[in-house]
């Protein structure tokens, strides 16, 4: 694993925080580290191999900066779907910058890496904090988003003309792949930009992040759909209440409000592959539920069942356009019960779009607070082609090559999964 942060130059610059009468302590330095696997089996393996365990590098602010506030402009941009806590980062960002280190001149990109494209004609938002302080309080993103890359070199033209020094991207692996390619175009243009990035992804699935801004906003967002289902299901004789989560690649949404609700009979997610039909298959499970109970909840990641729905191709990012699983669901159990001359009431929901625009929670206002910090911290230390993310509880700068390797996913033999069987009380797998 490589785990070494690029940095831009030395930094000659005392930082503007030593004026605030910060202790001595409150400055991290480059050298103090956050063990990638924290378990003590690696731990000792990496002592019996008599290498160092590999580490990320811990976020905060340093006592010297490479950037000179009084000369530096900074540039955002939000990519992606929505997700709840985008304003928050952006307001966050632009406080941090405009009262912390005084720089004046900060951009906000228009729907995303288009905005950095001239010949799409959108014309970048100067940001201040009078214009943002308020934004926390609505859902969605006040400089809009996209889906899909654009021409690498005309975007790093466009920071390079603008005098743009620093970039700070807000979106998922893709969009990350997307600064890392700008990145690259900096470096070999022999440019001194940083390009810092704050991951945004609601099914909380980028490697290495505890956890993503928003995600905390949507479990609380399911559950109170998840009681709506439950009530409808209680409400009729043989009632059966089928939600549909976010989740293309994993399930934890579905998973951990399963957990916060304990209403849920069944949980079907894209990491644990089940079967529809015949002995031990789900309608059966199902049935057998409502001949007991008279009612039953299902909760369905969108990404569950990619055997069993086609594929519609794919999007401007190139993901796969995946078919309605949840629909898919719907009229096989209606049609299973009915050929079994059983009258069922059954109500589909899907709320996705719904908790993918709402405000974010408390908890996640004060996430993304802290997330943005510490993106311009090391921003302002010259430090680039990184992303900020939260691992076993400390915040660390990670390089970005590392996290868009792979996603986060449910571990069907962990203790998430082991929980969720054991609430719901499904089977293991239905099979």
């Amino acid at each position: 694993m490589q785990t070494a942060i690029t940095s831009l130059g030395p930094c000659l610059f005392p930082s503007p925080l030593t004026r605030n009468g910060l202790c001595g302590t409150y400055f991290r330095s480059d050298d103090e580290r956050v063990l990638c696997d924290h378990t003590l089996e690696f731990f000792n393996q990496a002592r019996t191999q008599k290498e160092p365990p590999p580490s990320f590098e811990i976020a905060g602010p340093r006592a010297k900066i490479f950037f000179d506030p009084r000369r530096t402009k900074a540039g955002i941009v939000t990519c992606g779907g929505l997700c709840p806590g985008l304003n928050d980062v952006i307001r966050s960002l632009v406080m941090v910058l405009h009262h912390t280190y005084g720089i004046e001149t900060i951009f906000g990109f228009r729907y995303g890496y288009e905005g950095l494209v001239p010949s799409f004609g959108r014309v970048p938002l100067q940001l201040r904090p009078e214009n943002v302080v308020a934004i926390h309080k609505m859902g969605g993103t006040i400089l809009g988003t996209s889906r899909g890359p654009q021409d690498v070199g005309v975007m790093v033209d466009t920071l390079d003309e603008m005098g743009i020094d620093m970039l700070f991207v807000i979106g998922g692996d893709g969009s990350i792949r997307g600064a890392g390619e700008i990145t690259e175009e900096i470096q070999r243009r022999g440019l001194h930009k940083a390009v810092v990035c704050i991951p945004k992804t609601i099914d909380n699935d980028i490697m290495y992040v505890d956890k993503c801004f928003g995600f905390e906003t949507a479990v609380a967002e399911a559950g109170k759909v998840i009681s709506c289902a439950h009530a409808e299901a209680m409400g009729a004789i043989n009632g059966i209440g089928l939600v549909k989560l976010m989740g293309r690649d994993s399930g934890f949404i579905a998973s951990l409000a399963t957990l916060a609700c304990s209403e849920v009979n069944f949980v079907l997610i894209p990491e644990v592959p089940f079967k529809l039909e015949g002995s031990g298959g789900m309608l059966e499970h199902l049935r057998k539920r409502l001949n007991n109970r008279k009612h039953a909840v299902i909760v369905v990641a969108e990404g569950a069942g990619k055997d069993l729905v086609a594929e519609e191709g794919t999007d401007a990012s190139g993901n796969q356009k995946l078919g309605d699983i949840g629909i898919y669901l719907r009229d096989k159990i209606t049609a299973y019960f009915k050929e079994l001359n059983i009258e069922t009431t059954l109500k589909y929901i899907d709320p996705s779009y719904t908790i993918r625009s709402v405000p974010a929670s408390t908890q996640d206002n004060v996430y993304c607070s802290r997330l943005a910090q510490h993106a311009v911290h090391a921003a302002m230390a010259g430090k680039t082609a990184m992303v900020i993310g939260r691992w076993h509880g400390s915040y660390v700068n990670m390089p970005t090559d590392l996290v868009v390797h792979g996603r986060r996913k449910v571990d069907p033999e962990g203790e998430l999964w082991q929980a969720v069987i054991e609430t719901t009380g499904q089977p293991a797998r239905f099979e």
